[in-house]
């Protein structure tokens, strides 16, 4: 069991102030690592204050991933802070909904540069300290929607499918420099980004009925495996796109 302990480990998790990312910095803490919680909610330090109230090493940066010039400051202040980097969590992410014919270019701008281009970014910065100082561990966040279409959703599944596949391309670069990057593809999930579709009766049947394992996901579901792509017991998975999805892409 010593493969999948983090003691003395630092990572930096996006999108940390709330749903899925909130559980996977809380299971990475409770392995023993450090966590800092980048994100730009304005409750970000409140939340890393309540980590540190319960015994856990956590750091609050508020931040603004989508722009270059502070997703840079806040990975440089977060490195600082640290003493380090071990682990990256890409973990922040949006949505908007509109019928493909009306898809407004401004909403599509926003999702491609929070969901791609903000993690491509963020997987350079994480890269090149892996580089200069032996390796390290990435973990993006896909979805279900790195496989399939989706609905009403364009913008989205065009940034998810990327995120799987500069998965795959860092890995081909970096997989002999001892650094790990893999993604993580959450199924239906019950966090505040499904709500809409949690709450629509005939959406959420067609869901669950396909879901072998019942029901709905949770940040909790996620903890497990974020931690073993942390750790060193993943230290020869590569590229890797991990459904965690109670079996829904098996139908």
């Amino acid at each position: 069991m010593n493969k999948f302990d983090l003691t003395g480990k630092k990572a930096i998790v996006t999108g940390a102030a709330q749903g899925l990312s909130y559980g996977m910095a809380e299971g990475l803490m409770e392995a023993g690592a450090e966590v800092v919680i980048m994100d730009l909610s304005p409750k970000t330090e409140t939340v890393a204050s309540e980590f540190a109230a319960r015994g856990f090493k956590c750091h609050g940066i508020k931040a603004n991933i989508g722009e270059k010039a502070d997703r840079e400051a806040s990975f440089k202040k977060a490195v600082e802070v640290l003493g380090g980097i071990d682990i990256l969590v890409n973990g922040a992410g949006v949505q908007r909904r509109h019928k493909s014919e009306d898809f407004p270019m401004e909403d599509w701008d926003f999702v491609l540069n929070i969901n791609l281009t903000s993690v491509f970014g963020m997987c350079q910065l994480a890269g090149r300290e892996y580089i200069k100082n032996g390796g390290g561990k990435i973990i993006n966040i896909a979805s279900m929607l790195s496989f399939f279409g989706g609905y009403t959703v364009p913008a989205y599944a065009a940034s998810k499918g990327g995120v799987s596949q500069i998965t795959k391309a860092f890995a081909n670069e970096w997989a002999g420099k001892n650094i790990n990057i893999n993604a993580l593809a959450p199924g239906y999930m019950d966090t505040e980004m499904n709500v809409a579709l949690v709450n629509d009766s005939n959406r959420n049947t067609e869901i669950l009925n396909r879901i072998p394992a019942g029901r709905w996901g949770t940040a909790d579901d996620m903890k497990g495996v974020v931690v073993f792509l942390a750790s060193s017991a993943s230290d020869y998975l590569n590229g890797a796109i991990i459904p965690v999805d109670g079996g829904y892409l098996n139908r």
